[in-house]
């Protein structure tokens, strides 16, 4: 049997296994790198380690760390309610303005995942305090975030235009940039209408603006959470600890995030929030790592409180970087040993023009949902050159926004890392249900979007 073919049936089966049995899937797909590495591309060990994503392991627990941090010390709910104020209580623009934040990121040059990650656990705390659908906010933020991605100062415009003009391509910077734009902004206000976003309209301003102090800020931290809230043991005995401490320094903990704040807490939420300016600022303009930037933020603010933020490391979301970093070691053995080009060319020789082009998006489509969205234009947009070039009946400028587009929206997936960010700063939800709801979405979206844009 054909290795490429091996190495995909293998993919489509553990997504079976992990679905039946209650197995992280990561370890399951690190197994799998292993074996199908070894016994079927002839790969050692060190090859295969070589596509782990350090950077994406990196980021996820970089930004979940500084985010408990934020959220053990009462910063994010009280930027909830500054921002709540902004927009004078009406719940229903909460989630327009982080998809526009997030769209304005990205379009100035701001690359995707560090604009989601800086945009989606506040976006989610909104969701939690206001009765919002922590999907619906979570999916507008990653959909923002692609949506601004093309504007030729932005990361994946100026990729995306140099491989067009390196393939000798025609270039209509302006038709990607409206074309993600527009797609984003029209499945955002789709999914706006079928979430429960209308519903927001109707809900009285005073409703809002009173939900924020409706429970202790205590209370919120102990209970109901997800994404990087999850408590085990030890978790929980450090989370008594904390309150201990909180006895000698009132309002550390117990006081709701509001204008009653002891100067004590104010200033280390005034900190934290600096902190939190310094990653935009170093990530955004200067082009820093951002695991490594918020792994140092936090450790700062740690040293000014540690007794506080003794739970914040196991607070990490620990089994979804598992997941995510065990799959794309995975597609990493099957890009080492070629399978991704080799499904790329069998599509490209096609007969019909049109239809190969389908198929290329589909292709992209997938890929991009567990891999680079970069590696995919780049690597697709020049298999498209012999049936773009001449009077096939495909227009290039057409096809490349329609794989800008179909490479980028399924980033929704979890298995990418703005997925994984918005899994990971998901709050108050069931976690395997919120998980299923994203590759839920991602797949219906993967199969969707390249036949809509074609």
């Amino acid at each position: 049997m054909n290795p490429h073919w091996i190495s995909i049936a293998v993919l489509g089966a553990m997504f079976v296994l992990a679905t039946a049995l209650p197995i992280n899937m990561g370890l399951i797909a690190f197994a799998g790198a292993f074996l199908v590495g070894t016994l079927v591309a002839g790969l050692n060990a060190k090859a295969i380690m070589g596509g782990f994503p350090a950077d994406l392991f990196l980021t996820l627990a970089g930004i979940t760390y500084l985010f408990a941090l934020a959220q053990n010390n009462g910063t994010i709910n009280w930027l909830v309610q500054l921002a709540v104020r902004a927009v004078r209580g009406h719940i229903a623009a909460i989630p327009w303005v982080m998809f526009f934040i997030a769209a304005g990121l990205t379009s100035v040059g701001a690359v995707s995942p560090a604009a989601v990650a800086i945009i989606a656990p506040i976006a989610l705390g909104f969701a939690l305090q206001y009765g919002i659908n922590p999907l619906l906010m979570g999916l507008l933020v990653i959909h923002g975030a692609q949506g601004g991605g093309f504007s030729p100062i932005s990361i994946y415009g100026g990729i995306t235009n140099r491989i067009v003009a390196n393939a000798g391509l025609p270039l209509n910077e302006t038709a990607t940039m409206l074309a993600s734009l527009g797609v984003n902004l029209g499945v955002s206000m789709l999914l706006f209408v079928m979430m429960g976003g209308l519903r927001l309209k109707r809900q009285p301003a005073g409703a809002a603006r009173g939900a924020a102090t409706a429970m202790p800020a205590v209370g919120r931290a102990a209970h109901g959470q997800g994404g990087p809230q999850v408590y085990g043991d030890a978790e929980g005995e450090s989370f008594g600890e904390e309150r201990a401490t909180a006895r000698s320094q009132p309002g550390a903990l117990t006081a709701a995030a509001d204008a009653n704040a002891t100067e004590g807490q104010r200033w280390y939420q005034v900190m934290t929030l600096l902190g939190l300016g310094v990653l935009a600022v170093l990530t955004l303009f200067f082009k820093q790592d951002i695991g490594f930037v918020s792994i140092v933020i936090g450790l700062v603010l740690t040293l000014m409180a540690p007794n506080l933020q003794k739970r914040a490391l196991g607070q990490v979301s620990w089994p979804e970087i598992m997941l995510i970093v065990g799959v794309s070691t995975y597609v990493g053995v099957m890009q080492k040993m070629g399978t991704i080009d080799f499904v790329g060319h069998s599509v490209a020789e096609l007969a019909s023009p049109l239809m190969a082009a389908l198929l290329l998006l589909f292709v992209g489509a997938v890929v991009s949902a567990f891999a680079s969205s970069t590696a995919v234009l780049g690597s697709l947009i020049p298999l498209a050159v012999p049936f773009l070039q001449g009077d096939a009946g495909v227009g290039a400028v057409g096809f490349i926004a329609a794989m800008a587009v179909s490479s980028t929206i399924v980033d929704v997936s979890p298995f990418s890392t703005n997925g994984a960010l918005v899994l990971a700063s998901a709050r108050g939800v069931d976690r395997d249900r919120f998980f299923r709801q994203l590759m839920l979405y991602g797949g219906a979206v993967t199969v969707i979007a390249p036949l809509v844009v074609w």
